[in-house]
C-alpha cells in the first residue's frame, strides 16, 4: 500500500505522528541547551572573557587545519591590499 493516501492510511498516519513527536522533543532538548550554552557566556563574560572572542575561537576549532590556515591567509592578503596590516 506505498501508494495510500498518508491522510487515509491509519498506520502512515501514526508513523508521521510519532515522527513530529519525536522532533517536538528533540527541539525542546535542543532549546535546553541552548540556554546551557547562554549560562556559560554569561558566566565567561563576567569572568572578564570577551565573548566574541570566544565565539570566534568556537567557529574556528570547528575547521580543520587547512581549512583555517587557508582562511586565515586570504583575511591577511584582503588586509594588506587595504593597508590594514
Amino acid at each position: 500500500m506505498p501508494d495510500t493516501d498518508v491522510a487515509s492510511s491509519g498506520v502512515a498516519a501514526e508513523e508521521l505522528k510519532q515522527f513530529i513527536e519525536r522532533i517536538e522533543r528533540l527541539e525542546e532538548e535542543k532549546a535546553g541547551l541552548q540556554g546551557d550554552i547562554k549560562d556559560v557566556m554569561l558566566e565567561l563574560k563576567g569572568r572578564g572573557f570577551d565573548v566574541k572572542a570566544v565565539r570566534t575561537i568556537l567557529r574556528l576549532r570547528k575547521k580543520d587545519h587547512s581549512e583555517r590556515q587557508e582562511e586565515e591567509a586570504i583575511l591577511e592578503l584582503y588586509m594588506q591590499a587595504l593597508g590594514m596590516a
